[in-house]
């Protein structure tokens, strides 16, 4: 049994004290915001609800691997899951395509669009279904597995997707509506391999949204960790981590308390943890990330309206590329806006929640921080001209909307640098282009043994997915550590030394 400190609440720091606890450890969470979460999460605005995180869960097919672990940690245990009929619908003058569910009614409607793309549309649709079997979710029921001669049979594909951006998927098609869908939603610099993943998690069931959105699903993971007789201090930002001959001895916290524990979980982005809170330089695989051009951080920019319409002209995710005149005021070509009726809940009977998304890199995340930290006023209003600009572009494409949006909220990379206290405002890890494999590094600090790691960012894209799997991971490696550690002489404290 080891006292264990986990510095950070959200999904992997939840996901960690979970596993640690059910491996009969003593674990605490100290988290800096008031609650539990990270970027899982949502809040209310009067009588209606905003989601900050889910726009599909990976991991939502009974059959996948990563259902099992949602279920550990108590994520979706007893929880209905709605499975959306289209993820986003894109369009391109004046027609539209949607990412169906039904990838025969994908496979059916891209033909429709173009059948001079035909082999291309073939080639894309049995990498989507070959991806599935490699996810553990694929054929006709979703549930089968792909076997060592699988892989060797779907390498060509692997290695062709493996090679491309999204744009550079795009232009292997002819037609205008499906280049754009390939482009639309994570743009043209993202590894193609990252887009076959998501359509394939999505036409595998595995993709869904958990009844209640992120906050519910953030509070019972958390209740988890909780019944199994973890601890959780809020309000408690670490500051700086004491080393001694290899070895972290104890956390200082920003209100002067001291924590000693055998073994520190850290959750933090490596960025505002190694030479800062803990005082040794960041491990080099995760440094080279930070210097690479072929990887980037980005954040975004995001309103909530409240609508009182019962019924509305888009459904699910609806991206649009927007008139060039709110393109400088937005930094995007495009608009994503989503529309949450399929929780009652999140408003007032007869209403609905629509929020929109505009995805910003690493210069502009840092604007809005900068600009937050020096003229608050500033920033006031330069989210109020944001607020503005989105609701005419939402109205001028949807003239029904007109007169029936209120603004709930809009919230941008310096409100998750203020929360999450993530650099420049990510709510993931890295975008990765081309040619690049998102290998999980190790978790493991050089030369300090006790200290495990278990971020999104140990591995791209992260998310919380790779959240989840790194607090058990990172559990397991301080199993592996215990148990090569020599034993006490004397009886130690079976909870962590606060002081």
């Amino acid at each position: 049994m080891a006292r264990i400190l986990i510095i950070g609440g959200g999904v992997a720091g939840l996901s960690a004290g979970i596993y640690a606890q059910l491996h009969g450890h003593k674990t605490i969470i100290c988290e800096q915001h008031y609650k539990t979460g990270g970027n899982l999460t949502g809040w209310q605005r009067g009588e209606y609800h905003i989601d900050n995180c889910i726009h599909w869960l990976t991991g939502t097919n009974p059959n996948s691997d990563l259902y099992k672990l949602w279920q550990e940690v108590g994520a979706l245990d007893n929880i209905d899951v709605y499975q959306c009929e289209s993820m986003y619908t894109c369009e391109k003058n004046g027609d539209t395509l949607s990412l169906f569910r039904d990838i025969d009614k994908l496979e059916k409607r891209m033909l429709e669009i173009s059948p001079e793309d035909k082999k291309e549309i073939k080639r894309f649709i049995n990498a989507v279904k070959d991806f599935e079997l490699i996810m553990g979710v694929g054929g006709k029921n979703h549930d089968k597995k792909a076997n060592i001669a699988t892989y060797v049979k779907l390498f060509p594909t692997l290695y062709l997707y493996y090679n491309m951006t999204t744009k550079d998927l795009a232009n292997r098609f002819s037609h205008p509506l499906l280049r754009e869908f390939f482009v639309s939603l994570l743009g043209y610099d993202f590894g193609a391999i990252a887009f076959l993943c998501v359509a394939s998690t999505f036409c595998s069931d595995n993709g869904g949204l958990p009844k209640g959105g992120s906050q519910a699903m953030a509070q019972r993971i958390t209740n988890k960790f909780l019944s199994l007789g973890g601890e959780i201090l809020l309000k408690k930002q670490a500051i700086k981590i004491d080393v001694e001959n290899g070895k972290a001895t104890q956390t200082i916290f920003g209100d002067g308390s001291k924590i000693r524990a055998d073994y520190i979980i850290l959750t933090t982005e490596p960025s505002v943890t190694f030479e800062k809170i803990l005082p040794v330089k960041m491990p080099k695989e995760l440094k080279s990330d930070y210097e690479s051009k072929k990887l980037t951080r980005f954040s975004a920019i995001q309103t909530a309206f409240a609508c009182d319409l019962p019924s509305l002209p888009f459904s699910a995710d609806h991206i649009f590329e927007l008139p060039i005149k709110y393109r400088k005021i937005l930094k995007t070509e495009r608009l994503i806006i989503r529309e949450f009726s399929h929780e009652s809940s999140f408003a007032p009977s007869g209403q609905t929640v629509i929020q929109s998304l505009t995805f910003c890199l690493e210069n502009t995340a840092e604007d809005f921080i900068e600009l937050r930290k020096k003229d608050k006023n500033a920033y006031a209003n330069k989210k109020q001209e944001i607020a503005s600009a989105v609701l005419l572009a939402i109205t001028e494409k949807f003239p029904s909307l007109c007169g029936h949006l209120k603004l709930l909220d809009v919230w941008t990379p310096a409100s998750y640098n203020r929360y999450t206290g993530a650099q420049i405002g990510s709510f993931m890890s890295f975008a990765f282009s081309s040619k690049v494999l998102p290998i999980r590094k190790s978790n493991r600090i050089k030369g300090l043994n006790n200290v495990i790691m278990a971020s999104q960012w140990l591995q791209n894209p992260g998310g919380l997915p790779l959240a989840l799997q790194n607090g058990k991971h990172a559990v397991e490696t301080v199993n592996k550590l215990a148990s090569l550690a020599p034993t006490p002489q004397k009886k130690t404290l079976t909870k962590p030394i606060k002081t």
